[in-house]
């Protein structure tokens, strides 16, 4: 999610910080309010304006709680229907993904990379994190083998864009059924995905409301310190919330894994934010109104998922 940094117009509307923070927070409201307008004259007919983050706000958040609601369904009803949702996700993701990397003349074969995308996240949930990395090498092989069978095209980079879409997407994932396996496997995963979630709420909050100084502006010119700093306030928070609450561990350790969550969703929105920059795309796809693709979506969650595997492990041992 993007951390908007306000506009001069905005900054300038005020002669103290008091008085600037309180316009930034007027015009926050202001947005929510006529989130649903209709756009001016110069816009398209009968389309709500976008928020100052350049997104639809409304249908964002509608679209996110949509999503959540699946998840927590699938997650405590039936967890591999959960895993079943992952595969979905990260089918539709790849396929974006792919899309997008074509824009740039590469060639990844689709199929055997769904195959092995469904190959690794459910290993990953029935036998464990061997079995995840062995299906990893599978996959790959199996992509080599296809690619070389079709004709023309520069088969390196061909084949190393599919070796680096395979590990991004799936077995990233895969971390995912891991936190899922243990007794409590349930509550981990709301960890991780509810971590990130105060990340991406925390840094646009602060962003809209006092981001003024780009955090990289070549990559991701909305993204600003303040954001930054809102991100790992909310991650801290949410950390010692569901650490100490749902998995009965230490605040402190709390504390750490809400670092470590900011960390790497931070890393994960820059990341993809310049693999988009570089195809000379805005969003991976549109699936999502007011997000953007799936991969939009999954572009903190999938680095943020090995890490919590690992932290919360070491931190709350599985039961």
């Amino acid at each position: 999610m993007e951390r908007a940094v306000p506009p001069d117009p905005a900054a300038a509307r005020s002669t103290s910080s008091g008085d600037g923070v309180a316009a930034r927070a007027l015009d926050a409201l202001e947005q929510l309010v006529t989130e649903d307008a209709p756009a001016p004259a110069s816009g398209a007919p009968g389309k709500a304006a976008p928020g100052r983050a350049g997104r639809d706000l409304g249908a964002a958040i509608g679209v996110g709680l949509g999503m959540g609601a699946i998840v927590l369904v699938t997650l405590f009803v039936y967890k591999p229907a959960f895993v079943a949702v992952i595969v979905v996700a990260i089918g539709y993701g790849l396929y974006e993904l792919v899309g997008a990397l074509r824009v740039a003349g590469r060639r990844l074969p689709l199929p055997p990379m769904l195959a092995g995308a469904v190959a690794m996240v459910w290993a990953a949930y029935a036998r464990g994190p061997e079995a995840l990395v062995v299906t990893l090498f599978l996959a790959i092989a199996a992509v080599v083998v296809w690619r070389l069978v079709e004709p023309g095209g520069d088969y390196l980079r061909d084949l190393s864009a599919s070796a680096l879409a395979v590990t991004y997407v799936p077995f990233l994932a895969g971390f995912a059924s891991l936190l899922l396996r243990p007794g409590d496997g349930d509550l981990r995963v709301v960890a991780f995905i509810a971590t990130v979630v105060c990340s991406d709420v925390g840094g646009y909050a602060a962003g809209v409301l006092f981001g003024a100084h780009p955090m990289a502006p070549t990559v991701s010119p909305k993204k600003s310190w303040e954001g930054f700093a809102g991100s790992a306030t909310a991650c801290v928070i949410g950390g010692i919330a569901f650490v100490t609450l749902a998995l009965h561990g230490s605040w402190w350790g709390g504390a750490l894994y809400g670092l470590a969550v900011v960390c790497t969703a931070t890393v994960g929105d820059l990341g993809e934010s310049l693999i988009k920059r570089d195809l000379g795309i805005k969003d991976m796809g549109t699936l999502l109104p007011g997000h953007g693709g799936l991969m939009d979506r999954l572009d903190s969650l999938l680095p943020t998922a090995p890490v919590a595997w690992l932290v919360l492990a070491a931190l709350v041992p599985p039961s």
